[in-house]
């Protein structure tokens, strides 16, 4: 049966924390704190992060790029076009075992969230409302935040965190305006984070689903 589209917008997804129930929050903290982080990544993150609290306990948390270099993508009908090919956009730690977008397991532990696009082939059609998504690498085997691997070693150092052959994707979606400070969404049984970062190409409103699965 084939996947079908979803129009995610920001305007929809932001929704007040009290319509999310007691259960969902958000809430800023203080900076990355991972031992298995690099120096240098520590270096380019925002020294505030977020943390999601799913449920009874807290799920994950995020820090994004304090600056984010000017970059182009030229993936026909991608929506972040001015991000580069693997850049570096944040790093997710979760707090328990999860899924990624795709339902591969995802253990507890501290991921690098760089930037791709889905190829144009059958093999992924559907599977998210727009092609950009943000794969997860280990922060342990990323160390170098200014790297950006070619989209095929990129996949490769992603699969390992499903030990599959596919990367552990996290699905973009489209964000519109925004605030200035984080929020927190949800579109059924995705939730969704949403903020703003900036790069050298000026602000970027950017959010992206942190717990849910494609639908089939």
């Amino acid at each position: 049966m084939p996947r079908r589209f979803f129009p995610l917008t920001l305007a929809v997804l932001v929704l007040s924390i009290s319509a999310l129930g007691q259960s969902n929050k958000l809430e800023a903290i203080g900076a990355i704190s991972d031992p298995g982080a690099s120096d240098a990544l520590k270096k380019v993150l925002e020294s505030k992060g977020s943390r999601i609290t799913i449920g009874d306990g807290p799920y994950c948390d995020i820090w994004l790029r304090a600056a984010i270099p000017a970059g182009k993508s030229d993936a026909q009908g991608a929506v972040y076009n001015t991000l580069g090919e693997s850049v570096l956009v944040g790093v997710i730690s979760f707090a328990r075992p999860t899924t990624d977008f795709r339902g591969q397991a995802v253990k507890a532990g501290t991921y690098t969230l760089r930037y791709a696009v889905h190829p144009a082939d059958g093999n992924h059609l559907g599977i998210s409302p727009i092609r950009d998504f943000l794969a997860m690498v280990p922060v342990a085997t990323d160390q170098n935040p200014d790297a950006q691997p070619k989209f095929e070693e990129l996949v490769k150092m992603s699969a390992k965190v499903a030990g599959t052959n596919h990367p552990a994707v996290i699905s973009l979606v489209q964000a519109e305006g925004g605030s200035e400070s984080a929020k927190l969404g949800q579109d059924g049984s995705h939730v969704i984070f949403a903020a703003k970062i900036k790069s050298q190409a000026g602000e970027l409103p950017i959010a992206f689903v942190v717990k849910g699965i494609a639908e089939q």
